[in-house]
């Protein structure tokens, strides 16, 4: 899914709009993947954080801008450092070739914004 919007923030506001119409449509479905989002989320051998790169890893990979930003706006939360993201990045890239490079640049935008950094200094501040 290409960006829709000028920025994550409304990128993120927008989905999450439209998902609350989904959750109005088809609420146990929309509870379960709530419920397994929330349990492969928590804490256990991976912190939240590690789990959190991942999951931006794979929005990379799988070319999604929303995940992208609910990703890399938890990550700014939890204290995502640029080396943890550029390493992180640099993963997803290698396993996803020349499109997920494209989109390891709009996850850089995405941590741009989140953190308030317009360009970066080390760490998301």
């Amino acid at each position: 899914m290409a960006i829709e919007s000028s920025t994550y923030r409304d990128l993120t506001r927008g989905t999450s709009a439209r998902l609350g119409t989904l959750r109005a449509g088809a609420p146990d479905v929309m509870k379960s993947v709530a419920d397994l989002g929330r349990f492969a989320m928590a804490d256990g051998a991976l912190d939240k954080k590690t789990k959190e790169l991942i999951a931006l890893a794979l929005g990379v990979a799988a070319r999604c801008d929303a995940c992208i930003g609910y990703h890399m706006q938890a990550l700014v939360k939890l204290g995502v450092s640029r080396q943890e993201l550029d390493e992180t990045l640099g993963v997803a890239v290698y396993m996803g070739g020349g499109p997920s490079l494209m989109y390891a640049a709009n996850a850089i935008a995405a941590f741009e914004e989140f953190s308030g950094a317009g360009a970066f200094q080390g760490k998301a501040d």
